[in-house]
C-alpha cells in the first residue's frame, strides 16, 4: 500500500512539475508574442503618424507656395508648337517654388493690352503635368477673325499671348478650377480633345505617365491635319513607351503629306460613334475639352450610350456649350411672374424669368455693368457681393468666391436677391 501511495505521489509531483514547466513556456511565449504585437502596433502607429505628418507637410508647403490675387511672373521661353499655337513657359519673378496643381487646372491672367480701356482677363489651361515646381507652361492658339465674318476683331487675349517674348512680365493667379484628374483614382480614363482643347488633356496624360500609373488611358485628339498637330512627337513617344496608353489622332481634312497610321489613325471627327467603335465598353471616366459643337455632341452621345453624367467631365472657357444645370427649385418656388432681382448700386429692380439666364446675362440685358473674364466660373472676375438672398450655380464654378459673394456669370437667383451691382 505504501509503495502504491509513493507511486501516486511521484506521479502527482511529475504532473505538477510538467504543468509548471509548460506554464513557464506558455508565459515566455505569451511575453514573446506580446512583444511582437507591441512592435507591430508601434510600427503601424509610426507608419500612420509618418503618413499624416507627410500629408500635413504637403498642405503646409502648398499654403506657403500659393498666393492670393495676382503674382508677377516672367516669360522664360516661347515655343511654336503648331500652326498658330504657341507655348509660353513662365517662372515667378520672386524665384520662390511654385505650388503643385491638379492635372487639368488652369491659370487666370490679367493682361494690360495696349489700346484696351481696362485689363483683359483670360484663363488658359496648364499644358504640362504638375511636376515642375520652378515654372508653368500654357499653350495658346491665336484666334483670328471668324472665317465668315472677317470684320470681327481677332482674339485680344490670344494675340497678346502670341506677342510675348522672354523677359516680359505677367500678372497670374494661382492654379485653380474644378476640372482636373483626381490624383487618388486609378479608374480607366478617356481623354477627348478638339484643337487647342488638347492642353488640359495633355496635362492629365503627362500626370499619368510621370507618376507611373498603369490605368488604361485613351486619348482621342481631333484636328484638321498635321499642320495643327501640336506635340505630335511627344504623343508618339508616349504611345510607344507606355502600353497602357492608346492615342487616336483624328484628322478632319488630311492633306497630301499626312500619312495614315503614322500621323493619324482615323478621319472625320471625335464622336461618340467613333468611341463605340474603338472602346471595349463605356466603363470609363470621360474628360473632354474642345470647340462648343464637339462638346455638346459628345455630351449627348455619351449620355445616350448610357454613360452616367457623373463620369462625364468637361472644361469650357467662354459661354458654356454644355450645361449640367443645377437642380431645379422645388415646385412652386419660382412664381409665374418670375423672381425679383435688385441691382443695388444701379438702383434697378428687374425680373428673372427662370430660364437659366445667369445673373451676368440678366445684368447685361438691363444695362447694368458687371466685370467679367471667362464667363464660365473659372477666373473669379465677376465675383459680386450678395446683399440679400442666395444663388444656385448652373455649373460647378472653378473659382471659389469669398463668403457672401457669388460668381454672376454662372449663377441664378434662388428666390428674391439683391446684389452689389
Amino acid at each position: 500500500m505504501t509503495g502504491y501511495l509513493d507511486y501516486i505521489g511521484y506521479a502527482v509531483a511529475l504532473l505538477a512539475a510538467t504543468y509548471a514547466a509548460l506554464s513557464l513556456l506558455f508565459m515566455a511565449r505569451r511575453n514573446q508574442l506580446e512583444q511582437v504585437f507591441a512592435r507591430e502596433r508601434s510600427d503601424a502607429f509610426q507608419k500612420r503618424v509618418s503618413i499624416e505628418l507627410d500629408q500635413a507637410q504637403q498642405v503646409r508647403d502648398h499654403q506657403q507656395r500659393t498666393w492670393d490675387g495676382y503674382r508677377k511672373f516672367e516669360v522664360a521661353e516661347v515655343v511654336d508648337e503648331a500652326l498658330d499655337v504657341r507655348s509660353v513657359y513662365m517662372r515667378p519673378r520672386d524665384s520662390k517654388p511654385l505650388p503643385p496643381f491638379k492635372a487639368g487646372q488652369h491659370l487666370a491672367f490679367k493682361f494690360n493690352v495696349p489700346g484696351q480701356e481696362k485689363p483683359v482677363i483670360r484663363c488658359y489651361s496648364l499644358s504640362d503635368g504638375p511636376t515642375d515646381t520652378a515654372r508653368y507652361r500654357i499653350s495658346v492658339k491665336r484666334q483670328g477673325p471668324p472665317p465668315n465674318n472677317p470684320d470681327v476683331p481677332p482674339g485680344v487675349g490670344s494675340n497678346y499671348v502670341h506677342s510675348l517674348k522672354p523677359g516680359d512680365l505677367l500678372d497670374v493667379r494661382a492654379p485653380g478650377g474644378s476640372f482636373f484628374l483626381p490624383p487618388e483614382s486609378e479608374h480607366p480614363i478617356v481623354l477627348l480633345a478638339g484643337g487647342v482643347g488638347l492642353t488640359p488633356m495633355l496635362s492629365m496624360l503627362n500626370y499619368v505617365i510621370d507618376n507611373g500609373q498603369k490605368r488604361e488611358t485613351w486619348l482621342f485628339f481631333g484636328i484638321r491635319n498635321k499642320s495643327e498637330h501640336m506635340f505630335a512627337d511627344h504623343l508618339r513617344h508616349v504611345m510607344a513607351e507606355h502600353e497602357n496608353v492608346t492615342i487616336v489622332n483624328v484628322y478632319g481634312r488630311p492633306s497630301d503629306d499626312c500619312v495614315e497610321g503614322h500621323d493619324y489613325q482615323a478621319t472625320g471627327y471625335v464622336s461618340a460613334d467613333l468611341l463605340k467603335e474603338m472602346l471595349p465598353s463605356a466603363n470609363y471616366d470621360f474628360y473632354m475639352c474642345g470647340p462648343p459643337p464637339m462638346m455638346s455632341s459628345m455630351f449627348e452621345g455619351l449620355t445616350e450610350w448610357g454613360v452616367p453624367e457623373s463620369r462625364i467631365h468637361f472644361e469650357a472657357f467662354g459661354p458654356a456649350s454644355v450645361k449640367k444645370t443645377a437642380p431645379p427649385p422645388p415646385a412652386g418656388d419660382t412664381p409665374a411672374e418670375g423672381i425679383e432681382v435688385v441691382f443695388a448700386r444701379s438702383s434697378k429692380t428687374v425680373t428673372w424669368k427662370g430660364d437659366n439666364q445667369s445673373l451676368l446675362e440678366l445684368a447685361e440685358e438691363h444695362g447694368v455693368a458687371l466685370s467679367f473674364g471667362c464667363r464660365a466660373g473659372s477666373c473669379g472676375e465677376c465675383a459680386t457681393a450678395v446683399k440679400e438672398g442666395k444663388v444656385r450655380y448652373l455649373t460647378e464654378p472653378g473659382f471659389t468666391p469669398e463668403t457672401g459673394s457669388c460668381l454672376a456669370c454662372c449663377s441664378v437667383p434662388d428666390g428674391r436677391i439683391a446684389i452689389d451691382a
